[in-house]
Parts: structure tokens; sequence; C-alpha cells
């Protein structure tokens, strides 16, 4: 099969009903062939040379996925031995982070102990070089379909107590009488709901809602919550929701 170039700073594509995937391989002829193939399946497929350039693209495409609902990557296939960032540590960033990306990493280490090493650092799923190319499609194919699952899960309404959120409808109701939330008020509880008894620092919150790139300070997120619990809270002073875990940040429930 003979590989085509690829660039390595390609910009992300418009969210794709097919699945888009980042590769991220620093070996030119791992990375154009398994473009190629993944291309033939339909797939639109971009790549990166180094750790460095896959989470800037990693970065940008959560950042769309704030901003729009949509995220444009479907599916992440990371090399372990990447210059700049190494495919462990960035597989750490997504998970910290917690971007709903599945990963797929492909490494020349295919001992056990490095398979659990990649599974544990929070990979869906590891395969050793050398590989088969239609293992890699089938692989693949296996992760998008449990994402997509996922995402229709998560599409279905988050319930706590009396309080209702629907994702789709940007609709929040509390003892089944709507809720008038701001844009930013409703994300916040989105949220939070998304990941019950979870502690958010006031940076992640900034991160997550207002994005990477918002110059404001973390006040910010105590008056949104402030107001927020006014809204859901039968006592916002002594709040059952939206509770402050002191030194620490916000948990919900």
């Amino acid at each position: 099969m003979q590989a085509t170039k690829s660039s390595p700073t390609q910009p992300l594509a418009p969210v794709s009903s097919v699945g888009q995937i980042l590769i991220v391989e620093d070996e030119e002829v791992i990375r154009d062939t398994v473009s190629l193939a993944l291309r033939d399946e339909g797939y639109t497929v971009i790549t990166a040379v180094d750790g460095k350039i896959g989470l800037e693209l990693i970065q940008s495409g959560e950042k769309r996925r704030q901003m729009t609902g949509e995220s444009p990557l479907d599916l992440v296939i990371l090399d372990i031995m990447l210059p700049g960032i190494n495919g462990l540590d960035l597989c750490r960033y997504i998970r910290r982070e917690g971007f709903p990306i599945p990963v797929l990493v492909l490494s020349a280490k295919g001992s056990e102990a490095d398979r659990v090493v990649g599974l544990e650092v929070g990979a869906d799923d590891y395969l050793g070089k050398p590989f088969g190319m239609r293992e890699l499609v089938a692989r693949c194919r296996a992760l998008l379909r449990r994402q997509q699952m996922n995402q229709s899960h998560s599409s279905q309404a988050l319930k706590c107590r009396d309080l209702v959120l629907y994702p789709q409808e940007c609709r929040a109701t509390k003892a089944d009488r709507d809720l008038n939330l701001s844009p930013k008020e409703f994300k916040i509880l989105e949220l939070f709901m998304s990941y019950p008894r979870r502690v958010w620092p006031r940076e992640q919150i900034l991160e997550k809602i207002w994005g990477i790139d918002y110059i404001g300070d973390s006040k910010t997120v105590d008056v949104h919550i402030r107001w927020l619990r006014e809204k859901i809270e039968r006592d916002p002073s002594h709040p059952d929701y939206l509770v402050t875990v002191r030194g620490f940040g916000y948990r919900f429930g």
C-alpha cells in the first residue's frame, strides 16, 4: 500500500457524521499508511507529527465543543514514543481534563506491563507494533461505536432528586417548573450534574465553561455559582446541590 504524505498541522474539520480521527504519530510511514487506511473506510483524518501539535489540536477541539456542544474529534490514535510530549502524558492530560474522547494507544512496547500502564493512564485500547491494518480499523470501529452509545446515553435527561436537566433541549426544571438559566448557568449545572460528587476547582470550571483563553479571575465562578444557587437551592446560604469544598472548589450533591 502506498502512503500519501499528510500535513502535520492540518486544521480541525467541521464535525463529521462519519467520525473524525486524530493520529499523533512521528513515524511518517506509519502515520500516512494508517491515515490512508482510515480514509478508505470513510473517516475524516487529521494528523500530528509530535505530542505538542497533538495537544494543540485536542485543546482546539475541546474549545469548539464547549462553544458549540459538538466535538470535531471522535477518536485519538496515540503513539507512546513521541517528541515533545509523549503519548502517555498526552493521554493523562486528556483524562485529567475530562475530555470525552476515546484513545487508542499504539506502541512498539508490547509487553503486558506496557499494556497495563497504557490502560491505567486512561487509554481505551492498546495495540502493539507491528499491527495488521484490518485489526486497527476494527478496533477503531469498536471504539467509535462505543463512543456513539455513550453520547446517546449522555443526551438523556440528568436527574437529581427534583432537579432535572435536559441537555438536548438546553432546559432545566426543579419540581417540574422550568428554571430561567443563563447559558453559562446552564453549562455549569450540566457540568456538575454530569459528574456528581466530583470536586471541581475554580480554575477547571473557568477552563471548561469560559475556555482556556479567558483572562478573568476565579471570582467569576463564585458569582455564577451564587446566582445558580439562588435558582435551584431551597436555602442558597445552606446549599444541598452546589456544595463548597473549602480549599478545593465545588461539587454537586
